[in-house]
């Protein structure tokens, strides 16, 4: 069975196809490639979960990795608008813009059907640097450590591209171990995400 698949929060209306049919065979596609992995499923299988013939498929999308790269651009596109509504809300603040980003990292490793990192799974799954799909992964990482980099900067850290770097791949590790069925994954990532801030200069409430 499916997994139910949704972005880490609604993606911005630009970011989805302009026809309800070209979102529709999306949504199918992204609930199928998270779940089962992205090789493992075929465009036949894509156009049946959307009840569309291939021409209009084809259409849509020309190939499949256009669907793919539309699938983690979504994905990408949501996450980042979920991090600057919090920037927004919490101008002053970076520290509590980066424990809303650690409780959103938790609240998905709960959800039913997590699969880890859509990014880190499409990444495994392409192996050559120059493809598409790997450019999209690339560019969305590059994204999430620059912003933890200009969190950090605003928080104080003299030192905020080490510490960026290894808030990352803190989030990584959460990410791989909530897939893996750790239940305290969330948590850890707290706990050692502190000790980053604390060991990169950043002042932390008590």
């Amino acid at each position: 069975m499916t997994a139910v698949w949704s972005p880490p929060a609604p993606p911005p209306t630009e970011a989805l196809p302009a026809s309800e049919v070209g979102a529709r065979i999306l949504t199918a596609a992204a609930g199928l490639f998270y779940a089962e992995g992205i090789r493992a499923v075929s465009a036949d299988r894509v156009i049946a979960a959307a009840e569309v013939s291939k021409v209009t498929f084809y259409r849509h999308f020309g190939t499949k990795d256009d669907l793919v790269v539309a699938y983690l651009r979504v994905i990408a596109a949501a996450e980042r608008a979920a991090v600057d509504r919090g920037r927004a809300e919490h101008p002053d603040d970076p520290l509590r813009v980066l424990a809303l980003y650690a409780d959103s990292v938790d609240a998905q490793s709960c959800r039913p059907g997590f699969r880890g990192c859509a990014f880190i799974n499409a990444a495994a799954e392409y192996a050559d640097p120059q493809h598409p799909v790997r450019a999209v992964v690339a560019e969305h990482r590059a994204w999430l450590t620059g912003t933890a980099v200009e969190l950090l900067t605003q928080a104080g850290s003299p030192d905020p591209e080490q510490a960026a770097l290894e808030l990352v791949l803190l989030r990584d590790g959460a990410m791989v171990a909530g897939y893996a069925g750790s239940p305290d994954a969330g948590s850890a990532l707290r706990r050692a995400g502190r000790a980053v801030l604390h060991a990169h200069g950043v002042a932390l409430p008590a």
